[in-house]
């Protein structure tokens, strides 16, 4: 087997077609085109209107088996069949987030895909795009300082003084404030700070907080989840940001600061245009985390890729019991768009690693029993590959599941993996879309093509009517297996406090480990008899869903001791070298 380039030699070696052509493909008109350089453009919302009267292609998401340090190659995958469809003759759209740099030069590198698949030039994909995610990271920024002024300024005016702002007192507790403040870039020692470290009032007010990476931002998960400009502007006015001196929550229209998020947001709220390395259009739009936030990239994005489209391929972050789980219990709830198929993908080698395989270690050669014919483990691990077939089937969706194949991967583990998948009810396919591009995953495409062919009968797992424990308790025990749940006193409190508040009708966003299908990242396969710890409960109330903290979560990644950025530099043409 020919050795494979790395992903940007492969990329620089293609030539991307002008976006002007890639919008012609995808059935953009100029007039909804905002071309940024040659490679890459927005598209306004305007569209929408435009293609009102089309009907909606079908919708496909990709997730995966619990993820492994292995990795299984969702996005790669995601990019393959879309390239595959193109293959077959099919009228296809891509639909995946924006990845953050701060993996980028940590230690994930970057998210565009890998091999012969993926959306190009990849420099662009995983740097500054089209300012998006900096326009986040200043939206929320830019109400955090309202948030420390209001504090700072009420504190220091009577009444008679106080009136003459024209603006009501919020009287916000300092101590209750839960909006802190962002970058997007890995800091570990940013995610505990103190500010206003002055002798002088001016410079206050005095308290604990912390920064938190942009992609966790609640408005990184509005933008994503916004079905309009104007359900964004509602949303930003619905963040809130703490609580008021009577126990009552401040949000951002409080503060009057709502309708200056919007401004900033007004761009990004356009999804960006690109395409694969074999030509496909790909929107690449918004980046909520997978853990804290819902990990799926943005409702308007795939609102218009719907209407573009026969088919349109969009991927949830981490595996089925995490995005794909609000993929349809948050992104679907609030879209109300219906799925028609969703594609797991795993590899044999992190089946392996599920059935008691060593612990991998980055830059160290792979132990013999993942490359090498080892049967016993692959049957112990394929339990993990059956149970989150059996989570996505829960939601009445056909399944196709997608292998990607490696070099030492046998026939007979091949076959072990897709009798599986029957018993499981669900069709495996081997795909090669990383060494061979879209002719490498051309029977994925056609499994998926006839997939969404079959019945479906689409269902949430919850209604909205239903308790916050109720709904907690029935993901842990639907989907996670527990036995059962515990509340911790703060999260009591929280959810006292929502339910006064009104909020018990929206979707829970569970925030745990991907590492694992329960609570605790140590546990491989398909553990059981567990109790869920619910720490604590916060809301998220613009973006429209509360998030229980199972276990401690960290919103700020920090850097390795070898980061991704020693390797990255310019050469003398001015290209970038060292990316992955």
């Amino acid at each position: 087997m020919c050795a494979v380039p790395s992903d940007i030699e492969i990329s620089r070696a293609s030539t991307p077609k002008p976006i002007t052509q890639i919008a012609e493909i995808a059935g953009i008109p100029p007039e909804y085109l905002e071309p940024y350089g040659d490679v890459k453009a927005k598209v306004k919302l305007s569209i929408l209107e435009h293609l009102a009267d089309k009907p909606s292609g079908k919708y496909i998401d990709v997730t995966a088996i619990t993820p492994t340090p292995l990795g299984e190659g969702k996005t790669t995958t995601s990019v393959g069949l879309t390239q595959g469809m193109g293959q077959i003759g099919k009228n296809v759209l891509l639909c995946i987030r924006q990845p953050s740099m701060g993996p980028t030069f940590g230690i994930k590198g970057g998210a565009a895909g890998g091999g012969y698949s993926q959306v190009i030039p990849m420099e662009e994909f995983n740097l500054h795009l089209t300012g998006d995610i900096h326009a986040v990271s200043i939206a929320h920024n830019l109400l955090a300082a309202a948030v420390d002024a209001r504090i700072k300024h009420e504190a220091r005016a009577d009444d008679e003084k106080w009136a003459k702002t024209g603006l009501p007192r919020v009287n916000i507790d300092p101590e209750s404030v839960i909006w802190r403040r962002v970058v997007d870039v890995n800091d570990a020692a940013l995610r505990f700070i103190e500010t206003g470290l002055s002798d002088s009032w001016l410079d206050g007010p005095n308290r604990k907080t912390g920064f938190d990476i942009s992609v966790a931002s609640e408005i990184m998960a509005i933008l994503a989840l916004a079905t309009s400009a104007k359900d964004m502007r509602d949303r930003l006015g619905r963040i809130i940001i703490g609580m008021n001196t009577d126990g009552d929550p401040v949000t951002a229209e409080d503060l009057g600061c709502a309708g200056a998020l919007m401004v900033l947001m007004k761009d990004a709220i356009k999804p960006n245009l690109m395409q694969t390395i074999e030509g496909q259009p790909a929107f690449v739009h918004a980046g909520p985390f997978a853990n804290i936030a819902h990990g799926n990239s943005s409702i308007i994005a795939d609102q218009i890729a719907l209407k573009l489209a026969d088919y349109i391929i969009t991927e949830s972050g981490f595996g089925a019991d995490i995005g794909m789980e609000k993929f349809f219990n948050v992104k679907c709830r609030i879209s109300g768009l219906v799925p028609d198929c969703v594609v797991l993908v795993g590899t044999i080698r992190a089946l392996k690693m599920h059935g008691g395989g060593p612990k991998v270690t980055p830059g160290k050669p792979l132990a013999a029993e993942y490359v090498e014919e080892n049967l016993e483990l692959l049957e112990k691990g394929v339990c993990n590959l059956q149970r989150n077939i059996e989570i996505a089937r829960k939601f009445g969706v056909p399944v196709v599941v997608a292998v990607n194949r490696f070099p030492d991967d046998t026939d007979a583990e091949v076959e072990l993996v897709r009798k599986a998948a029957a018993d499981t009810g669900a069709v495996a396919v081997m795909s090669d879309h990383w060494a061979k591009g879209g002719k490498g995953s051309i029977e994925l495409a056609e499994a998926v093509v006839a997939a969404c062919e079959e019945p479906s009968d689409f269902k949430l797992l919850y209604p909205d009517d239903i308790s916050i424990k109720a709904k907690i308790e029935t993901v842990c025990k639907e989907i996670y297996l527990a036995d059962g749940v515990t509340y911790d006193e703060l999260a009591e409190k929280q959810i006292a406090a929502y339910e006064k508040a009104g909020l018990s009708h929206l979707p829970m966003c569970m925030a745990k480990t991907h590492l694992s299908l329960s609570h605790d990242p140590t546990l491989k396969g398909v553990p059981t008899g567990f109790t869920v710890p619910i720490r604590e409960v916060r809301a998220s109330a613009g973006a429209g869903f509360l998030y229980p903290l199972l276990g401690q979560m960290r919103t700020m990644p920090g850097l390795p001791s070898r980061p991704a950025f020693v390797d990255i530099d310019l050469d003398d043409n001015g290209d970038v070298v060292g990316m992955f």
